[in-house]
């Protein structure tokens, strides 16, 4: 049974991203062409998704522990600069292959910049060094692994409400965190599944850190370590991974 402050915060989360969304659309900071994509069928869609949602999700974040929010922010600020720059190599191994050759790509600066949020806020949200470090593992992991997700509409905010609902079963700032990312995913997928907008790197970034976040605080070392096991292997087969979830979307 989710309790009133969770409550409040999933449709806090949910109206924040819906209207955002809406806004975005009506007018478009620096012009409606600056927010439009092609997507993997050729359709022009929006980014007014993504920033919507990361800040819908923030904010709900926030409220169970700031440094949540903090980590959620700083992956969709990083992931828009990545939809800015318009990098699609995808994978880390990509990016560290480019920067050892000199080249510093989008991703990386994403990388480096969602890792080290994540980071931080693991610092606040857990006690002890290894925890600590832990915690920034699952939260920058979960991260990316929903952006690796997102190749296909629907995929990562379907992906986002799978994998948080089962978070909701734990009372406390676990199911909090969780909220806020079913919330701002369930505002948006309708638009996502209809091809009118996408997350972009922007939104699923920071709905997949929100997801850590929850992670972070419902577990402890041995549910941390678990997670971040998984985390890592989920990264290190990346382009398998993407590679399903396109195949099972369009399949």
């Amino acid at each position: 049974m989710i309790d009133t402050r969770t409550f409040r915060s999933l449709v806090l989360a949910a109206a924040l991203t819906r209207t955002g969304q809406t806004l975005l659309r009506v007018g478009p900071p620096g012009g409606r062409e600056r927010w439009e994509r092609r997507n993997h069928a050729g359709r022009t869609v929006g980014l007014y998704a993504g920033p919507a949602a990361a800040l819908g999700a923030a904010i709900a974040a926030g409220r169970a522990h700031p440094a949540a929010g903090f980590a959620v922010l700083a992956a969709g600020a990083c992931g828009a600069y990545d939809d800015a720059a318009g990098d699609h190599r995808r994978g880390f191994r990509a990016h560290l292959g480019a920067l050892r050759s000199g080249e510093v790509t989008s991703g990386a600066v994403k990388l480096f910049g969602i890792s080290a949020a994540a980071l931080v806020a693991g610092s606040f949200m857990k006690e002890r060094p290894l925890d600590r470090l832990l915690a920034g593992v699952v939260i920058a992991g979960s991260a990316h692994l929903v952006n690796l997700l997102d190749v296909r509409p629907g995929r990562a905010a379907g992906a986002v409400l799978a994998l948080g609902a089962p978070g909701l079963v734990r009372a406390g700032a676990g199911a909090e965190l969780a909220v806020g990312a079913l919330g701002a995913a369930a505002a948006v997928l309708p638009d996502d599944l209809g091809e009118r907008v996408m997350l972009g790197d922007t939104g699923a970034h920071a709905l997949g850190a929100a997801l850590g976040a929850a992670v972070v605080a419902g577990n402890r070392r041995a549910g941390l370590l678990a997670h971040a096991v998984a985390l890592v292997a989920a990264a290190r087969h990346g382009d398998r991974l993407s590679a399903w979830a396109g195949a099972r979307a369009s399949g």
